[in-house]
């Protein structure tokens, strides 16, 4: 048997316990049995990014001759050479990974899936291993969906999505989050017939403004409420035939079809029977607030303990980790700041702490403010028809508790709010600083002039 300091199980977020410990002077093993880097780097953020940025600036083009400015051809990309770019970047990362590994006198890097066969042993097959400290952190995968005839057919996840042989002309998307508005808006930028279809509300987790205002303005056309009967491959083509919000039948047909309907974990083929370590209904890990599973010494974050779903999460968790086991912070629970996300789609949303509908639900007292792009000078400099900073503040504290952003630069307006609320800056704080004018960031201090306004009516 072969016993290490340290076991990874996944070379994606994992890879924050293996260089840092190996600095320490920690013998490390890591497993991961597809593409070193992860869901992020190889199928996720980093490669949709890259998809992503290049077709802001076919959509940018696109809509000037409000301002007015026109160009003497309509703008058009080389989808081939983009994505073709995108692959090689990303399998250049990947690969830099064990490289660097195999440098590493501490570091042993194994292209390998492994199981549990006791509470502490893992086998590849051919031989065994422990470790004092086991991480699990094999994320996520695509959830497929229980459909008729659907798992009969070449369909896509965003894994081919991201890489796919051919760019299809039309394309069905089954699903309404975060990768169906984010793919989906690319590939109708570069003039793919995108529809999308789903059984719920679009991006239905999110703040109740900040649904309104995306149904105004969505990058594809989407039908909500949608139940989906069968799906068929035929001809080349792929025919969905389902019912519509108003019970009547209706059939879409398109080249290619994306199922982004969610995501499970990678537990089920990790041997977890042979251990103490318990799973919830859904199949993700139980962890204590030290990020240990029911089996001491065994510890999980990321995607696969069903928390939060980002890299950033995850990498938090795992330097939280380091400093737990191996730094100054030993014995203390983990404590998560304000956790933000954003979906780059048209228009850009971002997002932090709760939405208006849990404040009600929790019967949490609060001030709100809203405030269009249009409202504000840099809203007239870009001639913003979309677009609104909404932020939520306790009545109690005066603390920001909420806020959600759709429009230009979501993603980066959003971290001035989550400064102020990880230093858990007051209202007066937010207005009493100056802002540039007039950029963009003056939308959000008139979302908090709105909030003033709203506290000094109930004060009278």
């Amino acid at each position: 048997m072969k016993e290490y300091d340290i076991i990874v199980i996944g070379a994606g977020a994992g890879t924050k316990l293996v260089t840092p410990p190996s600095k320490i002077g920690k013998r490390v093993a890591v497993f991961e049995k597809e593409t070193p880097g992860g869901t992020c780097l190889n199928r996720g953020c980093i490669p949709s990014k890259m998809v992503i940025y290049p077709s802001e600036l076919i959509r940018m083009a696109s809509d000037t001759e409000k301002f007015p400015v026109f160009f003497k051809e309509k703008p058009s990309a080389d989808v081939t050479q983009i994505f073709k770019r995108v692959n090689e970047t990303v399998k250049q990362d990947s690969d830099s990974i064990p490289l660097a590994y195999d440098k590493n006198p501490n570091i042993d890097y194994y292209p390998k899936q492994v199981r549990f066969i006791d509470k502490r042993i893992l086998t590849d097959g051919e031989e065994t291993y422990t470790a004092k400290h086991i991480f699990i952190v094999t994320g996520t995968r695509p959830n497929i969906p229980e459909i008729p005839g659907l798992k009969a057919t070449p369909f896509w996840t965003s894994r081919e999505a991201l890489s796919p042989d051919k760019f299809p002309k039309s394309l069905i998307i089954i699903g309404a989050g975060f990768i169906s508005l984010e793919l989906g808006a690319a590939y109708k930028a570069y003039g793919c017939q995108v529809t999308g279809l789903t059984r719920t509300d679009i991006l239905r987790s999110a703040d109740g403004e900040i649904k309104k205002e995306l149904n105004k303005h969505l990058p594809f056309p989407i039908e909500s409420h949608y139940q989906i009967k069968t799906v068929e491959h035929k001809d080349g083509l792929f025919i969905v035939t389902g019912t519509n919000a108003e019970g009547k039948t209706s059939v879409h047909s398109a080249e290619q079809l994306l199922v982004a309907t969610g995501i499970r974990p990678n537990t089920d083929d990790l041997g977890l029977e042979h251990t103490k370590i318990q799973t919830n209904a859904s199949g993700y890990i139980q962890v204590s607030d030290t990020l240990e599973t029911t089996e001491p010494g065994i510890y999980a974050f990321g995607d696969v303990i069903g928390r939060y779903f980002f890299r950033h999460s995850a990498n938090f968790e795992g330097e939280y980790l380091f400093d737990h086991l191996y730094g100054t912070k030993t014995n203390l629970p983990i404590q998560y700041p304000p956790m933000p996300e954003a979906v780059f789609t048209h228009p850009q949303i971002a997002s932090v702490g709760f939405t208006e509908e849990e404040l009600i639900q929790k019967q949490i007292p609060y001030y709100k403010g809203v405030n269009p792009y249009s409202s504000s000078a840099t809203g007239m400099a870009r001639m913003s028809d979309s677009g609104l900073v909404k932020v939520l503040v306790s009545k109690e504290t005066e603390q920001v508790i909420g806020a959600h952003i759709i429009g230009d630069e979501a993603a980066n307006l959003i971290h001035q709010i989550l400064l102020g609320m990880y230093l858990k800056a007051k209202l007066d704080d937010y207005l009493g600083m100056i802002y540039i004018h007039p950029a963009i960031s003056e939308i959000t201090r008139n979302a908090f002039r709105k909030v003033k306004e709203e506290k000094l009516k109930g004060a009278k």
